[in-house]
Order: C-alpha cells, then structure tokens, then sequence
C-alpha cells in the first residue's frame, strides 16, 4: 500500500540504523520526546528502540487526548447521565477510562445509562436526527487533527436546526501542551522533539518554530511509520550535533508550513480559546483548549445543562499523571503489570490505543527495561 509498505522496509531500517550509529557522539546521551502516542506505539512495535544507541532515550510525552483528559471531565459526563435523560455519544477509548470511585462510562453503561459509541461526529448527528425527543450530547474530544468534524457537525446543527444536539467540547491544542512540558518548574531533561505528524497536517510546522527559537529545542515533524521515525530521529541527532535549533518537517508527504487554511478558518469561526484546561499530568494550561463561541452557545453542553467544573483524584499509586510529562516511564509504575491490565486499566495510559503503558503492555516492554 503506498505510503505504508515503503515506510516499513528492513534494509531502510538497517542502512537508517547504520546512520544513526555513525552520527550521534558518544560521549553524549540524546533525549528525544515523541509527543504523540502513535509514535510511542511504532517505536515498539518495530523494535526502534533496539536500533538505537544506548545513548538515544526515547521520552514518552502526552500521547494522545483520550490520555490527557482529567478524571474530571469523564465524572462530568457520569453526572449528567444519571441526571438528565440524555444520549452520550462517544468515542470507544473514552469508554474505558477510569472515572472516580473506579466508575467509568463503560460501566455507567451497564448501569442503565443510554451510551452510544459512534465512530464519527456524523454517526452523532444522525442519532440526534432519528431521535428527536431525546437530548443527545456528543463527547467531542481531540487535539487539533479532529477539532474540524466537530465544527462541521455544529454548523450543520445549526442549519437543520437540530435543537437536541450538543457538544460536550474537550478540545485541545498541541502547542500549549508543549509549552507547559518547557515551562513546568521542575522540567523534564529534554533535548528535542518528535513533533506530531497529524496535528501538524492540520496547523502547519509553523506553530511549533516559537519552541525552536525561544527554547533553543530542535523539532522534526514526523511521520507514524519506523522509517519516519528513525529519519527524523536523525535529523533531530544532526541538529543537536551542529548546535542547531530549527523546525524540520520529515512529514513532508502530508505537512506543510502553514497547514490546512480552510480547516483553520473553520475552527476559528466555530471555536474561541478558554481561558484555562485542566490536562492530566499537567495540570491547568492557560489557553490550552477550545469552547464554543457565542454564536453558537446553543449547542454548547456545558451551558446547556449547567455542568460545573469538577476537581478529582486520580487512581491511587497510577504514574499516569508523570508518564504524560515524561517525568516517569511505564515500567516506572508499580501498577503496571499486576493490578493494572488492559482489562482492568487503572489509568488512561493503559486505556488508550495510543498509550505509552498499552504500548508497553501490547510489545512485551513490561519485562525488560528497554
């Protein structure tokens, strides 16, 4: 299949590993965070890591919306169940993920309460159209690359006047995430990035150049396939070897500086920043996520049903909150492996598909400390 099978051939792998070899010094260690879990899942999946030097680390960032989501926002959508006759359209990630009291909506499902997995915001809207008396409320969730189907899903709401459809909005955005990770007070020992591929087809390279110019950190936009990565993870080795901060798009099949216009245009008609986000691990992030603009409050469910801002716990002894920062790793966790499991995760890292503890758990990583 073209652009998958020509990203995954093993002589590449092996000449890129050569390279690899023959350029990092090694009187050095490079620290290299992967942002998005996608690239988390291919590193292990393909065995990159094993290809690498001892001396190239590769740091597990935020992953992916699902596991960034405070226990907050899930207890939100709980409470609204139990309190209103709604329909909770979701995503089959979110399904899973711990609530408090180790509630979830997977299990508020087996309660009584009507959730409904869809695939898209248009499976959505049609379980909105085909039930015109009952209140269905879509759980949107995402970073950028999926922020544009919500908007499109709002506005065409809007036009049918569909007045029992609503978003319960969890957008978030890349770059403020970033920052947080740079700016936190006890930061992270990080030497460059692996930058999102998705995101970035969607906002351009152009967002991530303040973090190579103020921060001095070299970033390579980079593609989900283990050649991509191994690439930009060269390209990255060859920056911090010649003292360079830039930001360089390996991506290039799919990214460009100034991404996609029309999908941006859509967003910023549709969404406004908040003023702050609570992120997993990272704790509140001024302007880090998307609500509704006024024009388009009706189909706001927040404001619709009221529903407060909720401050909750995570699972007890889960490091989920430190692997998404970097700060810690998978097997740093004692959960991982013995009371934590796919079938019983205890924190949304294992939960979701693109999560650094499932990553660990689905490729055997949980044996060894590679």
């Amino acid at each position: 299949m073209k652009y998958i099978s020509e990203f995954r051939q093993q002589d590449l792998a092996k000449q890129l590993a050569e390279a690899i070899a023959q350029t990092v010094n090694p009187d050095r260690h490079y620290r290299l965070m992967e942002f998005c879990g996608g690239h988390t899942h291919a590193i292990f999946r393909y065995g990159v890591q094993d290809l690498m030097p001892a001396n190239v680390e590769f740091i597990h960032g935020p992953g992916c919306p699902v596991c960034v989501l405070p226990t907050g926002r899930i207890d939100n959508a709980i409470q609204l169940l139990e309190r209103e006759d709604v329909i909770l359209c979701t995503y089959a990630d979110l399904m899973r993920v711990p609530a408090t009291g180790r509630n979830s909506l997977l299990k508020a499902k087996a309660g009584g309460c009507d959730i409904r997995m869809v695939y898209s915001t248009q499976d959505a809207l049609k379980i909105a159209r085909d039930n015109p008396q009952r209140q269905v409320v879509f759980f949107a969730i995402g970073f950028e690359t999926t922020t544009p189907p919500t908007a499109v899903a709002i506005q065409q709401a809007q036009d049918e006047e569909l007045s029992n459809f609503s978003v319960f909005c969890n957008h978030v955005l890349t770059p403020a995430a970033m920052q947080a990770i740079l700016d936190a007070p006890q930061p992270v020992a990080i030497d460059a990035f692996l930058g999102p591929s998705h995101v970035s087809t969607v906002i351009g390279s152009r967002p991530y150049e303040i973090f190579a110019e103020q921060y001095a950190k070299p970033i390579v936009i980079a593609g989900f396939e283990p050649l991509d990565v191994m690439q930009s993870s060269l390209m990255l080795i060859r920056q911090l070897n010649e003292g360079r901060h830039e930001v360089e798009n390996e991506y290039s099949r799919a990214v460009t500086r100034d991404g996609n216009l029309k999908a941006q245009a859509l967003v910023q008609e549709v969404f406004e920043l908040r003023s702050q986000f609570e992120w997993r691990g990272l704790g509140l992030i001024p302007d880090s996520a998307l609500k509704l603009k006024d024009g388009y409050a009706g189909f706001d469910a927040e404001q619709r049903f009221n529903m407060p801002a909720i401050q909750a716990s995570d699972v007890k002894g889960c490091e989920c909150p430190a692997i998404l920062r970097g700060a810690k790793k998978p097997q740093d966790c004692k959960l991982l492996g013995t009371v934590c499991t796919p079938e019983n995760p205890m924190g949304s890292c294992m939960v979701s598909s693109e999560g650094a503890c499932a990553a660990y758990w689905s490729y055997g990583r949980i044996r060894n400390n590679s």
